[in-house]
């Protein structure tokens, strides 16, 4: 039997599909959703617990803050999560995800500075301290309401860090500085009145 060739069409779409596979990452769960496997859980047992499959972080009764360190040091990874907060203050959640030594964080929430939501932009604590470059001006856009689920993408490789949200590109920053490999944290930002939850939480190293 004499097989008949492929629509054109359909060709193409085939190889984009098999090109899109080979470039996408290998994630490996770094929250197995039971535990602080891969994290430095006896620094941080007052702040993180695991309720139901999320890893949920609240601050102490003192407001003190806290990171949730990875136990393994990385440079160049993708990590993806959903993730959610609420405040319960005016001023909201400021939270994010640190990365890299020097440390460079991706804000989640509030920015205690700055005062407004600045969600997916990186901070530098340089001057200024979110460069223009690095700040995610459309967030509000990409993103569903407080208290709603929310998938990020977050990745370093090289001098360059890039943020996505729901799918979207949202911000992009370039820097040598940040060049040495570390923990990834995730933040409770002191005398801030504030919860963030975290679900499906995966790592490629690149």
């Amino acid at each position: 039997m004499k097989l008949r060739p492929l629509p054109l069409a359909l060709s193409l779409l085939l190889a984009l599909t098999s090109i899109g596979a080979a470039q996408e990452p290998s994630f490996a769960p770094l929250f197995n959703g039971k535990d602080l496997t891969n994290f430095k859980a006896e620094e941080s047992k007052d702040f993180w617990r695991v309720e139901n499959g999320v890893l949920v972080g609240e601050n102490n009764a003192a407001l003190k803050a806290n990171y949730l360190w990875t136990t393994k040091d990385y440079s160049d990874f993708v990590v993806e999560f959903d993730v959610r907060w609420k405040g319960t203050t005016e001023r909201g959640v400021d939270t994010g995800v640190e990365m890299r030594s020097p440390k460079i964080q991706l804000q989640l929430g509030i920015s205690g500075s700055l005062k407004v939501d600045m969600s997916g932009s990186f901070y530098t604590g340089g001057k200024p301290a979110y460069p223009e470059e690095g700040q995610a001006k459309e967030a509000k856009t990409l993103m569903h309401p407080e208290g709603e689920w929310n998938t990020f993408r977050i990745q370093a490789k090289g001098n360059t860090f890039t943020c996505w949200i729901n799918g979207k590109k949202a911000s992009e920053y370039t820097d040598p500085k940040f060049s040495g490999a570390a923990p990834i944290g995730l933040q409770i930002h002191g005398n801030v009145l504030m919860k963030c939850e975290y679900r499906n939480l995966r790592i490629a190293e690149l």
